[in-house]
C-alpha cells in the first residue's frame, strides 16, 4: 500500500502539502525548473509520478478512436484514488503546461484520498473548497510562492514578465498571472482582464494543433508505463489472456504486442 494516499486534509497548508508531494516524487523545483522544455518537463513529472507508483494515463480520445476526441470543456482530468493503484488521467488534448498542473491537481486529490472529475482552470475560483486546495496545491508544487517573489522583475513588462517566468518554472502564463496575483504583484482587475487575453491567445495557438509521434511511445503515454508492462508480464506469464491483453492496451495484432514488450523492455 501506497502512504500517501488520504495523508493529507483540507485544513493542512498548501504549502506544506505540496512539499510533502515534492518529496515522494523525488523531484525538486531546481530540477524541474532546469528542464529544457514544457514536454520534457510534463513527461519527467509523469516518471517521476509513477516511480512513486501512480498509474499516469494521457489521452486525448476515446479508446484508441483518433475521430472521438476528448473536449478539455468537458473535463482536463480525473482522479481514483486508491492505496495500491491510484490512478490519474489527463485529458491529452490540453496544452503541455495545463497537463502538467492538472496532474499536479490530480495529485493534490490523491492526498486527500479524494476521486473526481476536474476542470482545472486557474483563473477560476472553484465552487468546491477541495477543488480550490487542490489547485493551490498545484499552484505551490510548480511555482513556490517565495520563489515568485524573488524572481518577479516588476520593471519589466507585464506579458513579457509572465513569458520569462512561464519558461523559468515551466507553466503556462495563466499560471504565472494568477500566482502573481497570490503574491501580491497585481490586483483582481489586472488578473481577470490580462486572463482573458492570455487565455484567448493560447487557445489560438492550441487550435493549430501537432501530429502523431513513435506508436509505443504514445502507447506508454495513453496507457500508461506502469500499467503497460505490467499487463505485457502477466499475459507473457500466462496470467492474462492475449486477447484481454489486446483490448486493455488497444491492439489487434500479436506482432504489436510482441514489439511493444521489447519497446518496453519486458521482452527481450
Amino acid at each position: 500500500e501506497l502512504d500517501f494516499v488520504g495523508s493529507a486534509t483540507v485544513k493542512e497548508t498548501p504549502k506544506h502539502v505540496a512539499e510533502e508531494m515534492r518529496q515522494t516524487l523525488k523531484l525538486s523545483v531546481e530540477e524541474h525548473r532546469k528542464s529544457p522544455n514544457w514536454t520534457t518537463a510534463l513527461r519527467n513529472l509523469i516518471d517521476k509520478a509513477e516511480d512513486a507508483g501512480i498509474l499516469v494515463m494521457v489521452s486525448g480520445v476515446v479508446g484508441s478512436n483518433n475521430r472521438r476526441r476528448l473536449d478539455v470543456e468537458e473535463f482536463r482530468g480525473f482522479a481514483l484514488a486508491d492505496n495500491l493503484a491510484p490512478l490519474i488521467v489527463i485529458n491529452g488534448t490540453d496544452s503541455k503546461s495545463a497537463q502538467m498542473f492538472t496532474l499536479c491537481h490530480e495529485m493534490a486529490h490523491l492526498w486527500l484520498g479524494s476521486s473526481g472529475v476536474s476542470d482545472t482552470d486557474i483563473g477560476k475560483i472553484p465552487e468546491l473548497d477541495v477543488e480550490q486546495w487542490c489547485n493551490e496545491v498545484a499552484a505551490e508544487f510548480l511555482v513556490p510562492l517565495e520563489h515568485i517573489r524573488q524572481e518577479f522583475d516588476s520593471d519589466n513588462v507585464l506579458e513579457d514578465e509572465m513569458e520569462r517566468l512561464a519558461r523559468m518554472f515551466k507553466v503556462s502564463t495563466l499560471v504565472i498571472l494568477r500566482r502573481l496575483f497570490d503574491a501580491g504583484f497585481i490586483n483582481s482587475d489586472t488578473l481577470w482582464n490580462v486572463y482573458q487575453e492570455e487565455l484567448f491567445s493560447i487557445r489560438s495557438v492550441e487550435q493549430k494543433g501537432s501530429g502523431g509521434g513513435n506508436y509505443y511511445r504514445t502507447l506508454g503515454a495513453r496507457t500508461g508505463k506502469r500499467f503497460v508492462s505490467a499487463v505485457l508480464t502477466s499475459t507473457l506469464e500466462g496470467q492474462t489472456l492475449f486477447q484481454d491483453a489486446f483490448r486493455m492496451l488497444g491492439m489487434r495484432k500479436s506482432s504489436t504486442f510482441y514489439n511493444a514488450a521489447r519497446e518496453m523492455g519486458v521482452l527481450l
